[in-house]
């Protein structure tokens, strides 16, 4: 037999892959915990091109969740709408995500309560000024 196999990737070399991405998950997580902004990518489109922007979250139990600011008729929402894939960029951490729109009313109440609690009724009302629709991203395995 030879000693070199060219073929399927070893169990260890799967275990590590799968290690390293849990280490870079939870370095992401810690460092959503500590910021209130990310920076959010997406596809336009119509252009193809990434396009990036600051957003507000909220990060629990695994999840991200994104509201945005003009409701279904955000643009980066219409975007992840034609391409789902979303990347996420917190001070240096950073992962693709599978982005899923939320347009179930009572789950985006859900999610515009997690936003108050997290900056404030009164900012959201602010800032945000329709709510038919959020996103949730899963953030690593369970």
């Amino acid at each position: 037999m030879c000693p070199f196999d060219f073929g399927r990737p070893k169990a260890r070399d799967r275990d590590l892959r799968y290690q390293e991405y849990n280490s870079a998950m939870e370095e992401l997580r810690n460092r959503l915990g500590r910021h209130p902004q990310i920076d959010l990518s997406v596809i336009g489109r119509k252009s193809g091109k990434t396009i990036t922007k600051p957003v507000w979250f909220v990060a629990e139990d695994r999840k991200l969740y994104l509201l945005p600011v003009y409701g279904s008729d955000t643009q980066w929402y219409k975007n992840v709408l034609k391409n789902p894939q979303i990347r996420i960029e917190a001070r240096g951490a950073e992962a693709t995500l599978q982005a899923k729109p939320i347009r179930n009313a009572d789950q985006v109440k859900s999610v515009i309560e997690k936003f108050r609690g997290k900056y404030g009724a009164g900012d959201v009302n602010k800032y945000y000024s329709k709510f038919d629709v959020a996103v949730e991203a899963a953030l690593g395995a369970a």
